[in-house]
């Protein structure tokens, strides 16, 4: 950031999403796509970037080659000025074993940070939808003095146990207590029902970060986790400082849009997310022009609707091919939907082919899959929970390529 202090963006991208299977079965979870032609991690660097921190970081681990191959030919930044985006993959550079948890990944990646020698340190996770300017939360880091600052959004109590829970002093930012994944936390004063849940976005100064990963590193007791670990151990210090998301403000943001953050770690959010996106007055938007979310999707002509083909309440992406009926669905690029086929409310990815006469209702569909002419998904509840993965909330998933019986 020029004229400011220096930041090297880290984004933990290793995760294995098991609650978002059989997405991830073949891929990363921050490669897993969403809005019909972005990937996952594509959220998180457009907001980096677009905040002025041009030189970043992508810690890979699982299944990483989708992942690795997406951000190596999209987010090409200009070498002349010094600015990069790179996967980084696990090394194994402190001996012969796999990152034990984000925490370890960081310092096994110490190397990155002694190169770049950054003032400050902004580590972001990768498996979020939404919208935010980090220079708010540097700015606020820096004018503290805090050794971290963690980005906090309200949420209702009962959903607490999914995420890792903050707690403010009375001061209203220094943070008093810090709780993974707790069963029954405390709620915020004045506002009993609801607590700050954890974003898993941190600004660290670099000195505290270096020296709270070798301390961990030390504990035999440690998860070695970002969450699990060192923010408590931070806490425990009072250098821990909370930044509240509602605070923040994005370029052309609208009224409805304001402080939208889904965690789509699940079939059931993954799901109800892409339904945010059309909706009437659609809650998130991908058409901002002031704070875009950048991605590649190649080369292919307009979508084509004929034969009578119509789409309505939904996302289309280029390449796709409408010959049936769409409604409130969102299709990635090269989706064919055959005359006589109905798509209603449902996610199609790259390539899928709905044969003549089929019907898909309520379900993900990975990339390449084929519905054969006929074949109906969603409309026998039974049959599909006998043959598909069916989430608590009752979407229907298929895997990369998954026959259709």
């Amino acid at each position: 950031m020029r004229g400011g202090p220096s930041v090297l963006g880290i984004v933990l991208a290793g995760g294995e999403g098991k609650r978002l299977m059989p997405l991830t079965a073949d891929r990363a979870k921050p490669a897993v796509t969403f809005g019909g032609t972005y990937r996952l991690v594509d959220f998180v660097l457009s907001n980096l970037v677009n905040g002025g921190i041009l030189r970043i970081c992508v810690l890979t681990q699982y299944k990483s080659h989708s992942l690795d191959r997406h951000v190596t030919t999209t987010w090409r930044m200009s070498s002349l000025l010094g600015n990069y985006v790179t996967p980084v993959p696990a090394q194994q550079r402190l001996g012969p074993r796999w990152y034990l948890g984000s925490a370890d990944a960081i310092l096994q990646s110490l190397n990155l940070v002694h190169d770049e020698q950054p003032d400050h340190i902004a580590v972001f996770g990768a498996d979020h939808v939404y919208r935010m300017d980090p220079r708010h939360m540097l700015e606020q880091h820096v004018e503290s003095g805090a050794g971290v600052t963690v980005a906090g959004i309200r949420v209702p109590r009962s959903e607490a146990s999914s995420f890792g829970v903050i707690s403010p002093a009375a001061d209203g930012t220094r943070v008093e207590r810090f709780l993974e994944k707790p069963t029954d936390p405390p709620g915020l004063r004045g506002d009993p029902e609801r607590v700050f849940a954890s974003m898993g976005n941190y600004v660290f100064t670099t000195k505290v970060l270096i020296d709270a990963l070798h301390r961990d590193a030390e504990d035999p007791r440690s998860v070695h986790d970002m969450g699990g670990s060192i923010l408590p151990m931070l806490t425990e210090r009072g250098v821990a400082q909370l930044y509240d998301f509602d605070g923040n403000h994005v370029p052309g943001e609208s009224v409805l849009e304001h402080g939208y953050w889904r965690d789509v770690g699940t079939l059931d959010s993954y799901y109800e997310a892409h339904m945010d996106l059309i909706a009437e007055r659609p809650v998130f938007s991908l058409e901002n022009r002031r704070w875009p979310v950048y991605t590649h999707s190649g080369q292919l002509p307009p979508a084509r609707f004929c034969a009578g083909g119509i789409a309505s309440e939904s996302v289309v992406s280029p390449g796709c091919e409408i010959r049936g009926q769409v409604t409130r669905s969102v299709l990635s690029p090269g989706v064919t939907v055959a005359q006589g086929a109905v798509v209603q409310g449902s996610v199609l990815h790259d390539n899928v082919r709905v044969g003549r006469g089929a019907v898909v209702r309520g379900a993900v569909l990975d990339k390449n899959v084929d519905v054969p002419p006929g074949a109906t998904i969603g409309v026998n509840p039974e049959r599909d929970r006998e043959l598909y993965t069916v989430s608590e909330g009752g979407v229907i998933a298929l895997g990369k390529g998954q026959r259709v019986l």
